[in-house]
């Protein structure tokens, strides 16, 4: 079943997405535009079905099963949106799913994955990779197709290179992309799609500092698999990067952004009080990136992916202490 990540499969990736999942809107920020000296827009998967971009993916890939993989029901491993979106997909199409989680899910997107029907799995680790791959041996023992977050040629066509062909098209005069990194999976199909059409685009990757797989990888040449679990509230960008997005990104991120913890949890605030909008920390590092100088200033328009807003109310309460 296996596909290389192509222009026809981002193409029919959009194509097969149309009137599942909602185009969601660019919004401009004033304040953005005037501290990086660019036009810069926003675009809201923080308001996408599910509360984040991982629909997109978990719709296109579930469309691949085989009558066979669909009887068996599938595996997934999750920081907590894409498991959410597995378990929206799996409900509509009848299919068992079981998702596992890290010990340090938040609770808010513990309880959507229950409500929507799903097995759920606690790790007894906070880290996503230990518990990744303890998913993937149990998948294997169960023969149960294993469906990853990120490490995936339909997952990258659908999270990120739906999102660009959907981006590009509403924002044409954007040339420079911000985009959050765990994974791997968004941002690879979105620089793929991107570097594909505008050969001038700048695209910025922008990760946890305390979890750089992908700036680590680009250093070192070779793609950095697992980290050490960190404890952050940003559970979406922990982890390693998916060997399959490393060998996109390699070749089409022309930086990586690094952000604090701290910055992270100002960014979020910052969200709430310049645009009135809640956004969960993972999707937060984007704009943590801009308002800490670590995109620098920017020479054309820009647009900053926000990539989910799936957080329970005792995080939001620790993002509004500040700690």
């Amino acid at each position: 079943m296996a596909r290389p990540l192509s222009a026809a499969l981002v193409s029919e990736a959009a194509a097969y997405l149309a009137g599942r999942v909602r185009r969601t809107p660019l919004e401009d920020s004033p304040a953005l535009s005037k501290l990086l000296g660019a036009p810069v827009r926003l675009k809201l998967e923080s308001m996408q079905v599910t509360g984040s971009f991982k629909i997109r993916g978990a719709y296109f890939r579930l469309a691949q099963l085989s009558a066979a993989e669909r009887a068996a029901g599938v595996v997934t491993c999750s920081a907590g949106n894409h498991g959410k979106a597995v378990a929206y997909v799996a409900r509509e199409a009848g299919v068992r799913a079981a998702v596992y989680v890290p010990s340090s899910v938040d609770e808010a997107k513990h309880k959507a994955i229950l409500e929507l029907g799903a097995e759920v799995i606690k790790s007894t680790s906070a880290s996503y990779d230990e518990t990744e791959a303890w998913a993937m041996e149990e998948a294997a023992k169960a023969g149960r197709p294993f469906i990853s977050a990120f490490d995936d040629e339909f997952i990258m066509a659908g999270n990120g290179g739906s999102l660009a062909v959907e981006t590009v098209a509403d924002a044409p005069a954007a040339r420079t992309f911000v985009l959050p990194i765990g994974g791997g999976g968004l941002g690879a199909g979105f620089a793929y799609y991107v570097k594909e059409n505008l050969e001038d685009s700048t695209v910025i990757g922008v990760q946890h500092e305390g979890c750089p797989a992908l700036k680590l990888s680009l250093e070192r040449g070779r793609c950095v698999r697992r980290m050490p679990g960190i404890e952050t509230v940003a559970g979406g960008v922990e982890g390693g990067l998916g060997e399959k997005p490393f060998e996109i990104l390699k070749s089409r991120v022309d930086r990586v952004a690094l952000v604090s913890e701290a910055e992270i949890l100002q960014a979020t605030r910052w969200m709430l009080d310049a645009h009135q909008m809640l956004i969960e920390p993972s999707a937060a590092v984007v704009i943590a990136a801009c308002l800490s100088g670590e995109v620098g200033n920017l020479s054309s328009p820009a647009v900053v992916v926000l990539s989910g807003r799936n957080v329970a109310l005792s995080t939001i309460q620790r993002v509004l202490r500040g700690a």
